[in-house]
Parts: C-alpha cells; structure tokens; sequence
C-alpha cells in the first residue's frame, strides 16, 4: 500500500433501531469489531443522546473507528481510519453490518497520507516515548460509557463500565444492570434508573418508615411492585411483622436482584414473605377488605404496567383492603418532574380517604429525575403522619436498625414543603 492509511466512510441502512440507540450494544460492537480486524484497543467513548442516537469513537494504536446513528431513521454513519498494512478495516465493516442487522450499506475507501506526495524526516521521539510512559498503562483499554435516564427536555447521566451484568426484555419492560463507576450497581427499567447501590436507601427509608412509624405496629403488609427488595428489606426491620404480600408483575426485576443486588435483596428468604408474580392492580381488587395494616406501593412511573398504580379505582380498592387506622403510602413522583401526575396523585387520595387524611414527605433521590422525590401517605384513622409518632422509638429504631437517611427529625421534617409545592397541592 503506498499510502499510511486507509480509510473507510460507511453508511449502514435499514438497522435495527433498538441496537442502534443501545449505547453499551454500540459500544462492544465497535470495539470486537476494531479487535477482530486485529487492531490494538487503547480507549472508547460512548454517549448516548436525547432523545434517540448515540456517538462514539474507539482509539486504536493504529488509528480510530468513530459512529453516530439516528436510530429512528434506521441508520448509522461510521469512519473506519487505520494505518498500515496489518488491520484490515474491512473486517470491521462486516462484523458490523451483522451487529447492526443493517440490510443495506454504502461504503467508500479512501487511501490516506499517499507516500508519493510526503517526504520522510529524521524524526528521534526517544524523548517523549520515555516520558510518556508514566502516564500510559501498557495493555490496559479505558472505556468511557455512558447511561442516559432521559425525556424530551432532560436528562441524568452516569458513567458505567461498559459491562451489562444482566439484561433481559420481559414481557411488560427491559431489565437491565449496569456496573456504574460512581454508584456501584444500578437496576434499570425501560432506560429508566430504578436504583443504584450507593443512594438507593434515601428512597426505600423514605417510602417504607415515616408511613409505619406512624402506623406504630405494623402486622400484616402488602406490597405493590418492589421487585428489587428493598423495600421489603425495609420492612422487616419492624419486629412487629407477621406477614408480608410482595406483588411483582415481573419476575425478570426479582432475579436480577437476586443475582446482582444482594445488599437490595436480601430479604426474599425471609419465611414471613409471600411472594407471587402477578398483577398487583388485580391483586388489589380482589383483596378482602380490612386485610392489610399497611399497603406500599413501590412502582415505577405512570407508563406501561405501572400506569394503572396512578388510576382511582385501584386507591379505592387500597382504602377497602386497609384496616381501620391504616396506612398506604405510594411512590409519588417529583414535584419538578412529572408535575401532572405528582399533583393528579395527590388529588386522588384526597378523594378517597379525605382531604385531611392525605399527606406529601418530601426527600433527596440523587439519581432520580430532578433530585427531589415524594412519598404520598394517606391514612385510614383518626392520626397525622407528620405529627402523630413517637420520636423517641423513631430515634432509637433508626440507630438500632442502622438506617442511613431517615431520623426522627428528618420524619417532622420531610413534610414541611416548600411554597410551590403547597400551591401545586392547593394547600396553605
């Protein structure tokens, strides 16, 4: 070859668009593909953007193979660039056209650096070879990936390792867990984060204790959706516990916990937990009344199997289930993110167990849309959840128990909302 290099501009069309806006799938493709054509990885960067694409480029000693796709045309632009005679970039090209499921492909090759044209110098990089070796890790490939949990108008980012751990399309979602560098293990549904190893306890603390802290003796408790563990792990920190219910439509979410997350899922052994796979909606209906002190509901946001978590008719169901003077508390999305259905939410419980009877904690969800979470709580008794607890077993619990967000103080504290929030809820 009388040239440096060869290069390759590639258009693969009619590709899958699942693949395509699949960031971790892009990612190995591009680079099994620079390692099949014999090149040496040194690095990749991957991102993935809102609402539909991902970009990235893996280095290799001998040059760079770069891609963008636009998944909902189908299609990916891909440059191929290696230098001498020992990578064959044709190999790429052909492992991924397979990857990509791409049913037809355009493709140019252009010789780059033509020796005919360039003239050699007596160059010594001894110098910088030398210096740049305390830098440089020989044989190692740095990947830089990225998980998007995104919407038209926003977006959370978090760098993961490149390695899916567990990946799984159910029937109803997309299971997946990702090593994050950051957060230790993270679940995610729908390319949605559902939790993370390292800040998953502000979320299940805060839905599970100010709710049966108030209740003040929980026996019998069911549990809607959950199906990562940990709130049931929650739960059964109460010594009071005879029985818990765990309705999980999935059960793909149950056994990645189970593999992935032990710290989440530790509690599924526990012989006082009946766990079924089945719609908890229905589950509900079906309930007979006054068979529950406590109902959590730990779903995700209103879309696919969760939406109908969000309806009228299946609160009025949860009111029926309670005993007297219980307690359901229910994910309530943010209040700087799914707006509607944050305030929506709040107007349905009111409706069925009575203005006075409803109340909004508010916490930290750092991974969460927005930042800020909601624990929506009604009661079916004569008691506030704000006030009516007793702060001394609350303190002591949350010491002996060794929870890591919620305290007696931050229990008062997380119902004093912020002005805008009392005016989303009509409340002065």
């Amino acid at each position: 070859m009388n040239a440096l290099g060869r290069h390759i501009l590639v258009e693969f069309i009619g590709c899958s668009s699942e693949v395509l806006n699949d960031v971790s799938a892009i990612e190995k493709s591009m680079v099994f593909a620079a390692q099949d054509a014999g090149a040496t990885v040194i690095q990749s960067s991957f991102h993935h953007f809102s609402p539909f694409g991902v970009s990235g480029v893996v280095v290799i000693q001998e040059s760079h193979l770069a891609i963008h796709t636009w998944p909902e045309y189908q299609y990916a632009a891909v440059d191929l660039f290696t230098c001498g005679e020992s990578v064959d970039p044709w190999v790429s090209f052909d492992h991924l056209k397979k990857a990509f499921q791409a049913q037809n492909q355009s493709a140019l090759e252009m010789h780059r650096g033509s020796l005919s044209m360039l003239n050699r110098v007596n160059f010594d990089a001894k110098d910088a070879r030398s210096e740049m070796e305390t830098y440089l890790t020989p044989g190692k490939l740095e990947r830089c990936t990225w998980f998007t949990d995104k919407d038209e108008n926003q977006a959370l980012s978090l760098r993961y390792t490149g390695d899916v751990l567990f990946q799984e399309k159910s029937p109803f979602q997309k299971v997946r867990v990702l090593q994050t560098q950051s957060h230790g293990k993270m679940l995610a549904i729908n390319n949605m984060v559902m939790c993370t190893e390292r800040d998953e306890f502000h979320y299940h603390e805060m839905l599970v204790h100010p709710a049966l802290q108030a209740h003040g003796n929980p026996k019998k408790v069911l549990v809607i959706g959950g199906g990562d563990g940990g709130t049931i792990r929650e739960i059964f920190k109460y010594d009071s516990i005879e029985k818990v219910v765990m309705v999980e439509i999935d059960e793909a979410v149950v056994r990645a916990s189970k593999a992935h997350l032990p710290t989440l899922s530790c509690e599924f052994s526990n012989p006082k937990l009946e766990l079924l796979i089945d719609d908890g909606i229905q589950y509900v209906a079906n309930a007979a009344p006054e068979s529950f002190d406590a109902i959590i509901v730990d779903g995700s946001d209103p879309v696919g199997p969760a939406k109908g978590l969000f309806s009228v008719e299946f609160y009025r169901n949860c009111e029926r289930a309670l005993k007297k003077g219980g307690v359901v508390a229910t994910q309530g999305e943010s209040p700087m993110f799914h707006e509607q259905a944050f305030v929506e939410l709040n107007a349905c419980l009111k409706e069925i167990f009575g203005e006075k009877k409803v109340h909004c904690a508010l916490f930290h969800a750092t991974t969460y849309p927005s930042g800020m979470w909601s624990a929506q709580i009604a009661v079916k008794g004569d008691y506030s959840p704000s006030k009516d607890f007793s702060e001394e077993k609350a303190k002591l619990f949350s010491r002996e128990k060794g929870l890591k967000y919620y305290n007696e103080e931050l229990h008062s504290a997380a119902f004093k909302l912020p002005t805008f929030v009392r005016q989303l809820l009509n409340e002065k």
